[in-house]
């Protein structure tokens, strides 16, 4: 995983800087220039509304006493999806927008936590994997097995 990190650092910049180039190509410097930087603001303007519905929630969520697995999970696809559009380039804001928007976070929301559900049931010693939710596994247990007979004394 680490590997895939660093290759992510290398690539998307050359990626960012190829896009750029190209779309400078097809309609000019400056309307580029010009595109990078509405894409900037009407970024921000998206955080900022989007951040403060997932505050919100994540607020009405802990006082009902409900569990924010949702509201938390979309505080930080928006956190992710900022951070993306704060980086200059239009790949990045692509995937930024994509975290960001009400209609397409759902479908970001369902990967997420796909990928979290699956590396959890990795990761986990099999001592543990009775506390994941889902399908439970027989017990067997260990050691001799003493037939008997239990007696309660309540009913005698």
């Amino acid at each position: 995983m680490p590997w895939l990190i660093g290759l992510a650092l290398l690539l998307v910049p050359i990626v960012e800087i190829y896009v750029i180039i190209q779309v400078g190509h097809a309609i000019g410097g400056w309307p580029t220039i010009g595109l990078l930087i509405l894409e900037s603001a009407l970024g921000a303007w998206l955080v900022k509304r989007e951040g403060r519905r997932a505050w919100k929630a994540l607020q009405s969520a802990l006082q009902t006493g409900k569990l924010p697995g949702r509201e938390l999970t979309d505080g930080g696809l928006v956190l992710i999806g900022g951070t993306l559009l704060l980086t200059p380039g239009f790949v990045t804001d692509i995937f930024g927008f994509f975290f960001i928007l009400p209609f397409t976070r759902p479908l970001a929301r369902r990967a997420v936590t796909r990928f979290i559900n699956r590396r959890a049931t990795t990761l986990t010693p099999p001592a543990f994997t009775t506390f994941i939710p889902g399908p439970t596994q027989p017990h067997h247990p260990s050691g001799d097995v003493i037939q008997g007979e239990v007696i309660d004394p309540e009913k005698k």
